[in-house]
């Protein structure tokens, strides 16, 4: 009877904590962040941007609920992240979750602003395409701004705080791209010019204009100039520094031809210009074991295939230092890069930000690109060369200013508008702007998310590890759950036998 009125008094005890563990967690939100970069940890930048809101936002969220389980997982991480948003916003944020479910509903949706996205359910070993919704609306106000479409393993606080901070700022500064000396267009900065706008106006800047106003720009930006600069171009950007305007500048030094195999130097002036300042950006082609790759065709009888090999001068770049324009950062993908140098005084600060690998090193030009050459380690003699650095003080003039070199310019460029840029390599030039800008809050958010982790890049020791990990953890997990079932239950058996057992 004991016995029974104690198991009763268990199970109440047991229902009791679950129904106050509700109750709780309905008045609380609280989730634990294991992993190793805190994606489900809102950033300062976020909690800074939803205590400062001056007016009340409202997010309409459209997914489809029926939907396979990696969809659904989306929803949840979406809803929880706005549970969030309107607990540190101390009510700013209010959010509602719609689901089209018949014609009128997704009609309303599309009014709205979010479209239907085609996706694949696999059912019975078929793969079947289903129409579903999975965006948003963030509205301020009058204004409003869409996210056509929230992914699995994105970035969802980076798109949720960038567009509510778009919305809430009433002056953005204004980022001239400089023009005139064959820098890319901005329609070939598609994704990059993207990425500004959300905290920056931007336009072109063309040097020749007779009349030209480079005071009301916060930053000017020069990307890969092919054509020689003038005089009294390169003397404006000493008057724009002079007067406390920061720079971005990203050169090729040397260029490579595919068509002939050919690599040469490429001189413009800025190199000139830039060296003057203590910079030296070699006419040199950086070679890294930590590369890219091309396509080689190759004839094969009457058929031809290509192959994807690697060639070191496509250098990948994962070594970076621990600053805010390289923070969060895995894989930058560089093409044709040149090591920079610094060799002025410590009246500067230099700061080198991103580097090349252990087994790297750098070819004078000309040179001619052998494909198919069989790359050894001797052939990466100078580790660790500098692709990027930062350069602080008073750079032209008194007043202290600021600058970024990066020793390739063709990074953030699409070559072609049918192809997209990495987007790291966005995220990289994106961050330099934030940087000189000093508004660097939303630098840890753009790079924040699931990085790429190749199991090639993993040690062949770590790897036998996390396989015998995977393989025997469960197994180990079930035996040591039965001996303590085992040794539990010899312990009951054994106090059922002594005498003063009631």
């Amino acid at each position: 009877m004991k016995s029974k009125n104690r198991t009763t008094y268990q199970l109440l005890m047991i229902v009791g904590v679950i129904v106050l563990v509700n109750i709780l967690a309905d008045r609380f939100f609280l989730r634990l962040d294991l992993t190793q970069d805190k994606r489900y940890t809102l950033s300062s930048a976020t909690k800074s941007i939803l205590r400062n809101l001056k007016e009340p936002v409202t997010i309409s969220a459209y997914f489809t609920s029926d939907l396979p389980p990696q969809y659904i997982n989306v929803r949840r991480e979406f809803t929880d992240l706005l549970v969030e948003y309107g607990n540190i916003s101390r009510g700013m944020v209010v959010f509602e979750m719609n689901d089209p479910k018949d014609e009128e509903d997704e009609m309303a949706a599309m009014q709205a602003g979010v479209q239907p996205v085609i996706v694949n359910i696999r059912e019975r070993d078929q793969v079947k395409q289903q129409r579903a919704f999975m965006g948003a609306i963030i509205k301020m106000g009058k204004n409003k701004e869409i996210i056509p479409l929230i992914q699995p393993e994105a970035s969802m606080e980076y798109d949720l705080s960038s567009a509510i901070k778009k919305l809430s700022i009433t002056e953005k500064p204004l980022v001239g791209f400089i023009q005139g000396h064959g820098e890319p267009a901005l329609n070939l900065l598609q994704q990059a010019v993207a990425g500004l706008l959300v905290l920056n106006n931007v336009e072109e800047v063309n040097f020749y204009d007779s009349v030209l106003n480079l005071s009301k720009y916060s930053s000017l930006i020069m990307i890969g100039p092919s054509e020689t600069i003038p005089e009294e171009h390169l003397h404006k950007l000493d008057e724009y520094m002079a007067n406390g305007g920061n720079l971005l500048v990203a050169l090729n030094r040397v260029q490579g031809d595919f068509t002939t195999l050919q690599g040469t130097a490429v001189e413009t002036g800025i190199e000139t210009w830039l060296t003057e300042k203590g910079v030296i950006v070699e006419s040199r082609f950086i070679i890294d074991a930590n590369c890219g790759t091309v396509g080689l065709t190759q004839q094969a009888g009457f058929m031809q295939y290509t192959t994807q090999i690697k060639f070191p001068y496509l250098p990948l770049i994962n070594n970076f230092a621990d600053h805010p324009i390289t923070k969060g950062l895995s894989n930058v993908l560089l093409q044709f890069a040149s090591p920079i140098v610094y060799t002025g005084d410590t009246t500067l600060i230099f700061e080198p930000i991103a580097f090349t690998s252990d087994k790297s090193d750098a070819r004078n030009v000309p040179l001619y690109f052998d494909v198919q050459h069989q790359w050894r380690d001797a052939d990466f003699l100078n580790p660790n060369l500098v692709v990027a650095a930062t350069l602080q003080g008073a750079i032209a003039g008194s007043s202290n200013t600021r600058m970024v070199i990066f020793g390739d310019a063709d990074f953030p460029v699409a070559a072609d508008q049918r192809y997209s840029v990495q987007k790291e390599n966005v995220n990289l030039l994106v961050n330099a702007v934030d940087w000189l800008s000093d508004d660097t809050g939303l630098v840890e958010l753009r790079t924040k998310g699931a990085k790429a982790r190749p199991l090639d890049e993993i040690e062949d020791s770590k790897k036998l590890f996390l396989k015998l990990l995977n393989f025997s953890l469960p197994i180990l997990l079930i035996i040591g759950y039965g001996i303590f079932r085992m040794i539990r239950n010899r312990n009951i058996r054994m106090k059922r036998m002594e005498d003063v057992y009631v």
